[in-house]
């Protein structure tokens, strides 16, 4: 089994839910594989976003580029619906005054279907998520 970037849309992967959206940086951005784009919140704390991977899969690494988000809590479901998560990493993010916020992750229990993250809190009044990705496998198709 090879290794890839899970969150890509190129590998068949979805945003499926925002809880902001700017028609100029959708949160499609996020997963576009272009360093150039991004997704920006809309004001107010927390929001969230979910990730659908549209099979089982397993995640070794997160990598989150952002800016500006303060606190950042990562819930994980295996369920063929977006439902039943179940908190799976919360960390507070250093600002980085001037340059994206680089987050690496290792990851342990990395068996998914959805990644929800949740932006608990950010240093501004808007925060951007410029790209996630998860290195891992997938490991079978839903059935």
């Amino acid at each position: 089994m090879r290794k890839v970037d899970l969150c890509l849309s190129s590998e068949g992967t979805e945003v499926i839910l925002a809880t902001s959206s700017d028609e100029k940086h959708p949160p499609e951005n996020m997963i576009d594989g272009n360093p150039e784009t991004f997704w920006t919140t809309t004001g107010m704390f927390p929001q969230e976003f979910i990730i659908c991977f549209h099979k089982h899969v397993r995640i070794e690494k997160l990598v989150i580029q952002s800016y500006f988000v303060r606190t950042l809590r990562i819930e994980k479901s295996t369920s063929k619906e977006p439902v039943d998560f179940e908190q799976w990493i919360e960390r507070d993010l250093v600002h980085t005054e001037g340059q994206l916020q680089n987050e690496e992750i290792l990851a342990r229990d990395g068996h998914v279907t959805y990644l929800r993250f949740i932006i608990v809190s950010a240093f501004d009044h808007f925060a951007s998520v410029h790209s996630v990705s998860a290195e891992g496998v997938a490991v079978s198709n839903l059935s």
